[in-house]
């Protein structure tokens, strides 16, 4: 067959390229490679030229698709199958090789019983000569003709470059010379470096794939399996060693044919499965021949460390083929020792050639440094409660080992030679982590996860520009994929990267690593593990400081230098207390995981109770820990034991900062704030001594406080101390009653009490001097409350309770309350709630007067820029009709809501219920107006107050004013020394923060009582606050003013009751309901118009629940009326029509009041948009006297009447709107949509004759010109 020139860009020889007759070939084999091949291409040339078109077309398609031609007993050969092999399917490929061996055999078959030469002569008469004329000194003498062209044709498709080539013709070719003995490996390796031969005329691409054709064929022979039979054929053959030497040869041509030639060997190896003594003369003499090891000692080559170490698992090689390659007599201690990790350091370090790929020396040094055992197993050794001594002792041994060789190798590896080089080899120690971490000893992963190997990681990930930032990403995912559910692993992994990164390592890199870890502790025993731990990692400081600082060693001059020791780490190295910080926060966080939903079914009262004590076993270490690091410290040593607890306490050797000591208690007073909630939200537990975390702490308190070589971290006054020990006892006394109880209202109140001394105690020492008192009046306080309690024991504090005025337990309660709570912490003001939320039900009107005070109140009051003093003093003595804050847009302008809604005006004496005289509402609001100075400020203090506040607001003004003003309420004095100190926004945001707290606890008495007439008093203190505050300029007094119209809302417009009780005055309601008509109606702020809305809907409410007499009503019927005048008559009206609307569809009787004004409004109105807003109104009127169901009989007689009544009125108003309709074809539509809903309420209530009567004749005719059918039908049923 004449073969075609084969393109320049494909290494596949054509079928028929071949060389002719014999006498050719000889002289060929006497030519140089490189003028054989160019007589070669002339010789096709010609033939190419000599040949006609048609036949070279013709052609291929027929050895395509005909096999070759045959004598009549010689089996053909598909050519077509040489095609499948170049599949991407691997099934494809591998039918294809089956089906090509398969025939092959036959043929061979077939040849060998026909006889040799003969056969050889037959088919050449039959032309298979003319496919590929074969060397006749090739070395495959024996083979059939075809058998040598598919060989040939196999050698020369391992080099080609298509996509799957290489894989199917050297599978192809793998299983032919297996299959046929014919094929001898001598000759058949010659012929692949014949055939592959590269010259100095080919290009890059065209060598590149000479080479790898050779490579796969040299692979495809070692995994035929026929060295193995030529060895077992003959031992001392030397198919064995001439292998290794061509294979060698190809290795040194190219630096990428290294590994995989080394892994040609190896699988010829594997595959020989020689004995122990054949190997080394049969492979480690050709390796010798070549000095390969040497050169891999001398240059760095890991190709060859790797073929060392591999062939060392099967037989012990001595120095002299390796050299110092390998350490002799060979042990996994003396591989990786100190002196023989840095010889091989340069053989590692070049194995980044393959980057990104990591080399398979790491694979194989990972197995050597940690051999096949459990992670578990490894801990087990470890574990103290082991039985078996000789075998731990043993384990524990190996353990060592492995731990000792794993930290060499880190250090020299890893941390000396790969962090400190390039990007590439960065990449690659991140790599190697991975690999090794699967097969870590749990124990080990703190040498893994090292300082250096972290601020690498820090580095990286600090930069998202970085080389390496999605490298290190993916080890982070890959590291928390291999934690999976492993508590230990996690723990060890949260410790290293925190201690390493002085517990910043999320904050400085920008992820959520750290919290999301800590977010898996999910169970008890996994809880307390990470505790214990971090408690170590408190107290171990040696563990920080003996790190190295310098981290540029952990860079180079390619690596992200800059961002990370320049800003965070360098911050974070200064400060070593950061760490410490972390620890502090984090470990009460993790009692956050520790959650169970209580009314889950699938949980059994086993369960449920088995995860409470679990909880409380976390709770309690994490209080202790807290309560000795925060409160205490030891005078001899760093160490002490309780004998008592039968524990050691451990302090850090350099004593802790007072503002780590804060953090502390700050935490401890949270994790007591999450203890009280737990108990809020749950049942009440049979045990509660057992779970009580605030009887547990103050016993565990108490018994350190006896240790003499424990002292508290701080000296106390000896007020504090008093305080501190009252406390204590207290608690206890509240304790025992409360066990008394057991259940119900009463355990609940000495709980809850009980939780505001705990935390009380922990404030004493947290801020020293600023409680003691407050402390002692809670005292007394708990004495009165429960004199069981009082233990017989009196004092001179409690004198004030036996004068004839003694005042209510729960006002001194409440007024103790609002003294602490100004400077107190989260915890407590929840504690003190908890209490409030049990006694408010007996608040009188003087405490809640004392916190709605605080609520209005400011630190100087706010007043309006007026022209003169006097003006101000005669504007203080009038009455604020518009208590939310509403003025008409047309009076002057310096009396708008110019700063922050300033209100002057004083409370109605209606507006505290039936309870308060009217002096005392005079009394209440002229302390109100000028000055918070205490319920017992004197008229001249009020005076004095009054002439401060007509100062000029132009200058802060004397402090000692301020504090004169303020000098009856000391939580207001201590706000104002803050402010003398600290400057005005410190005070500002304080008083806020207070006012916030107040409110927390009028928002539990709106909740506990809806229903009580006390409900008025606050709702009215409470809007006149919200329009002060709503539109300030400060953010914090805005927010405080939206958390005023939320309560509003929530807890008064819809709270499931409202106040009822003959208490409540009508004349107390008119007068709010009529601001709030007012300021709905006319004011300029949306929010402020929306609540005086809901407000108006609210008190009609009220007013409706009473079911006073018609009579009564007179006065709410003209406020009512006199809205509707303004928003017929004026412009200046914000009222829109669906307003006015609800009111008279929630309150219908209003409407039926006003239908004759609303008629007579309606045709008098001075705008068409009006009228037409206008009959909207009276139609919603209308509509109730429609009705729908036989009940309504009696209500509507009334309406017929009342509409009988108002007829010639109505009869007016359909004359004045169809003798002028709109222009505008809606309110065309709107008119003639009332006009018929009249006439169907006329028809319905029977008045059809009587309002004919009525209609005048012009009337008449528009009505049936303008209705038409609506108005005929009426007509018609009247007659």
């Amino acid at each position: 067959m004449a073969g075609k020139k084969r393109p320049s860009s494909s290494t596949e020889e054509p079928e028929a390229e071949k060389e002719g007759p014999n006498e050719h070939h000889k002289e060929a084999q006497s030519m140089k490679p490189m003028e054989r091949r160019k007589k070669r291409k002339a010789v096709d040339k010609e033939r190419h030229h000599s040949d006609p078109k048609s036949k070279v077309e013709e052609e291929p398609k027929q050895a395509k698709e005909a096999p070759l031609p045959s004598f009549s007993n010689m089996p053909g050969l598909h050519i077509g199958v040489f095609n499948d092999f170049s599949s991407p399917e691997a099934s494809v490929r591998e039918a294809a090789a089956e089906a090509l061996a398969k025939e092959l055999i036959e043929v061979q078959r077939v040849y060998e019983m026909i006889g040799g030469e003969k056969g050889k002569e037959e088919e050449e008469e039959e032309g298979v000569a003319q496919l590929e004329a074969a060397d006749k000194d090739d070395g495959l003498e024996n083979c059939a003709p075809s058998l040598r062209y598919a060989i040939r044709r196999l050698i020369r498709g391992v080099s080609s470059p298509r996509e799957c080539s290489r894989q199917g013709f050297a599978l192809g070719f793998a299983i032919v010379v297996g299959s046929i003995p014919s094929i001898k490996v001598e000759p058949l390796m010659k012929l692949i470096d014949k055939s592959l031969e590269v010259t100095s005329g080919m290009k890059g691409q065209e060598a590149k794939d000479c080479f790898l054709g050779r490579l796969f064929a040299y692979g495809s022979i070692a995994r035929s399996g026929r060295l193995t039979t030529e060895w077992n054929n003959d031992i001392n053959t030397n198919a064995v060693k001439d292998f290794v030497s061509h294979v060698l040869s190809l290795a040194e041509k190219k630096r990428y044919l290294r590994e995989p030639a080394v892994s040609v060997i190896l699988d010829m190896v594997e595959k020989l499965q020689l004995p122990l003594e054949a190997l080394p003369n049969h492979v480690l003499e050709a390796l010798g021949k070549h000095d390969w090891f040497q050169k891999a000692s001398n240059n760095g080559d890991p190709d060859l460390l790797f073929l060392a170490l591999k062939l060392q698992e099967r037989v012990s090689i001595g120095s002299e083929y390796c050299g110092k390659l390998l350490p002799y007599p060979f042990s996994s201690d003396s591989l990786f020792s100190r002196e023989h990790l840095l010889y091989l350091v340069p053989c590692l370090k070049e194995s980044t050639f393959c980057h990104p790929r990591v080399h398979s020396l790491w694979h194989l040094l990972v197995t050597i440094l940690t051999p096949e055992m459990q992670s578990r197993d490894e801990d087990a050794m470890s574990c103290p409660n082991s039985s078996k001594k000789h075998t731990k002792s043993r384990k524990s041994g190996s353990c060592e080992e492995i731990t000792k060789n794993i930290r060499c190798f880190w250090e020299i590896v890893i941390e000396e030679s790969l962090l400190l080089s390039s990007h590439e080899r960065k990449h690659l120690a991140l790599h190697v982590l991975l690999l090794l971490l699967p097969r870590l000893p749990i124990t080990c992963i703190p040498i893994v996860l090292s300082y250096k190997l972290v601020h690498c990681l820090i580095d990286i990930l600090s930069d998202k520009a970085s080389w390496l930032y999605d490298t290190a990403q993916h080890f982070l995912k890959e590291t928390i994929n291999w934690i999976g559910s492993d508590n230990d692993r996690r723990v060890s992994v949260i410790v290293a990267l925190q201690k390493h990164s002085n517990g910043r390592f999320d904050c400085i890199t920008k992820t959520q690593t750290i919290k999301g870890l800590v977010a898996k502790f999910n169970n008890g025993q996994g809880c307390l593990i990470f505790v214990h731990n971090l408690m170590s990692l408190f107290i171990d400081e040696g563990a920080i400081t003996d790190e190295p600082s310098d981290q540029s060693q952990t860079t180079d001059e390619n690596s992200e230098i800059g961002s990370l020791e320049d800003k965070d780490t360098a911050g974070a190295s200064a400060n070593p207390d950061l760490l410490k910080n972390w620890v502090i926060d984090t470990m009460p966080r993790v009692l956050k995981n520790l959650k169970f939903d209580s009314s889950s079914k699938s949980l059994t009262d086993t369960e449920i109770v088995k995860f409470k004590e679990e909880k409380f076993r976390v709770q309690a270490e994490i209080m202790k820990f807290l309560a000795v690091q925060g409160l205490f410290s030891a005078s001899l040593g760093t160490e002490v034991t309780s004998f008592e607890l039968q524990e050691k306490f451990k302090w850090p050797k350099a004593a802790i900062s007072n503002s780590l000591c804060r953090m502390c208690i700050d935490q401890l007073q949270l994790l007591l704030e999450d203890a009280q909630r737990g108990e809020v939200s749950n049942a009440a537990s049979n045990d509660h001594e057992r779970t009580d975390l605030g009887s547990y702490f103050m016993c565990f308190l108490k018994t350190l406080c006896n240790i003499p070589s424990v002292s508290l971290y701080r000296k106390l006054s000896d007020e504090d101390q008093k305080a501190f020990k009252k406390l204590q006892a207290m608690e206890s006394r509240l304790l025992q009653e409360e066990r008394k109880f057991a259940f119900g209202i009463e355990a609940n109140k000495l709980h809850a009490l009980r939780y505001v001394l705990i935390q009380l105690v922990l404030q004493v020492l947290l801020c020293p001097g600023d409680f003691s008192e407050a402390a002692m009046e809670l005292v007394i306080c708990c004495k009165k409350a429960f004199p069981a309690t009082a233990n017989d024991d009196s004092s001179e504090e409690e004198d004030k309770f036996d004068v004839n005025d003694t005042p209510e337990m729960i006002d001194v309660l409440a007024e103790t309350f609002l003294s602490l709570l100004p400077h107190s912490s989260g915890p407590m003001c929840f504690a003190i709630e908890q209490v409030f939320r049990l006694y408010c039900d007996d608040l009188t009107i003087d405490g809640l007067l004392r916190m709605l005070r605080v609520v209005r109140k400011d630190l100087k009051p706010l007043r309006h820029q007026t022209a003169s003093s006097d003006e101000d003093e005669d504007d203080d003595d009038e009455e604020d009709d518009d208590f939310l804050g509403v003025e008409d847009p047309d009076e002057n302008d310096e009396a708008k809501l110019a700063e922050v809604g300033d209100v002057k005006g004083h409370a109605d004496e209606g507006m505290l219920g039936a309870e308060a005289t009217g002096e005392e509402v005079t009394k209440e609001d002229e302390v109100e107006s000028e000055g918070m100075l205490g319920a017992e400020a004197s008229d001249e203090e009020v005076m004095k107050t009054d002439e401060d506040d007509s100062a000029s607001d132009d200058s802060d003004g004397d402090m000692d004013d301020d504090e004169t003003m303020f000098k009856k309420d000391e939580s207001f004095a201590k706000i104002l020394k803050e402010r003398n100190l600290s400057g005005k926004d410190s005070a500002l945001s304080q008083l806020q923060i207070f006012k916030s707290r107040v409110l927390s606890l009028l928002e539990i008495y709106l909740q506990k009582n809806p229903g009580k007439s006390q409900v008025l008093m606050i709702y009215s203190y409470l809007v006149r606050a919200f329009v002060k505050y709503h539109n300030a300029k400060e953010s914090q007094i805005r927010q405080l003013g939206m958390r005023i119209r939320g309560i509003l809302q929530k807890k008064v417009f819809k709270a499931k009751d409202y106040p009822k009780g003959d208490d409540i005055q009508l004349a107390s309601l008119e007068p709010l309901l009529e601001k709030s008509f007012r300021s709905a109606s006319r004011s300029m702020h949306k929010e402020v118009s929306s609540l005086a809305q809901a407000s108006s809907f609210w008190i009609l409410k009220v007013i409706q629940s009473r079911n006073f007499e018609k009579s009564e009503l007179e006065r709410v019927t003209k406020i009512f009326r006199d809205i509707l005048d303004d928003f017929f008559q004026s412009k200046k009206c914000r009222l829109k029509s669906g307003f006015v609307k609800e009111v008279i569809r929630r309150h219908p009787w209003l409407g039926l009041e006003l239908f004759g004004f609303l008629l007579e409004k309606c045709g008098r109105a001075k705008s068409e948009f009006r009228r037409i807003e206008a009959l909207e109104v009276v139609d919603c009127v209308m509509k109730s006297w429609i009705p729908t169901t036989k009940g309504e009989e009696t209500s509507s007689k009334s309406s017929s009447k009342l509409l009988k009544k108002n007829l010639s009125a109505l009869c007016d108003l359909i004359h004045v709107l169809l003798s002028s309709l709109p222009q505008k074809q809606s309110r065309r539509a709107e008119v003639r949509r009332f006009c018929s809903r009249a006439l169907q309420a006329i028809s319905a209530l029977n008045l059809k004759k009587q309002f004919l009567k009525s209609l005048k004749p012009e009337v008449y005719s528009l009505c049936e010109s303008q209705l038409g059918d609506a108005f005929l039908l009426l007509k018609a049923h009247s007659q």
